[in-house]
């Protein structure tokens, strides 16, 4: 009985580490084009505190969803990111409608930003696990991966998902936006570059293993 006990165990914990390894592809396996340009929100920080509390007053909590993708450049594994007006970096995704669920935000918001249009009929996102949540705890305050026992009505949860890249891909980005391939270890903390999100997401990666698939 115990021995049938430690063996059952043993595969378990075999099949949870098989499953923490990650399948990544060189960047010269994916193919890059441009489409017209996203309309833009362009406000000065005042216009966007007025917005964000409209939007809150007549639905709610902002719900937001963002993709982790990574690629390899250099036998390194490279974060996927998108760069707005040469100066912000932001991963892939945006703002959920009301009702609509996470999975089904991301998809929409990758094929969007990432695909020829919004409802490209052949490209499929594979979303996996969530890897973390931020919170906005009120208008003015930045995001944080937690949210205080005193804060009864946060603004905004911002939720990071792990997409997994197929082996080939069409990457169409708006030409408004720059979508670029950064080294895991250049964002790694590095707040004042990236933001407290993007810099937080080689610790949110730290249980995997990357499995570099060569051409």
């Amino acid at each position: 009985m115990g021995d049938a006990t430690f063996e059952e165990n043993h595969n378990q914990n075999q099949n949870q580490t098989s499953s923490l390894v990650l399948d990544i592809y060189p960047l010269s396996s994916y193919y890059f084009g441009s489409k017209e340009a996203l309309p833009l929100k362009d406000e000065n920080l005042a216009d966007r505190l007025l917005r964000m509390k409209s939007n809150y007053s007549a639905r709610g909590l902002r719900a937001c969803v963002e993709a982790v993708i990574l690629v390899e450049l250099f036998k390194h594994p490279h974060l996927l990111l998108l760069q707005v007006r040469n100066s912000i970096f932001k991963l892939p995704g945006g703002r959920l409608r009301p009702g609509e669920s996470d999975i089904d935000g991301l998809k929409r918001k990758l094929s969007r930003k990432l695909s020829a249009n919004e409802n490209s009929g052949g490209v499929d996102w594979e979303v996996g696990e969530c890897l973390g949540k931020w919170w906005r705890p009120d208008f003015e305050t930045l995001l944080y991966p937690y949210l205080s026992p005193n804060v009864k009505r946060p603004k905004e949860c911002t939720k990071l998902y792990l997409v997994k890249l197929p082996e080939s891909r069409k990457f169409i980005v708006p030409k408004d936006l720059k979508l670029l391939a950064v080294p895991l270890c250049q964002v790694h903390e590095n707040h004042k570059t990236y933001g407290s999100i993007i810099s937080g997401v080689p610790q949110l990666l730290s249980k995997f293993s990357f499995n570099i698939i060569e051409n």
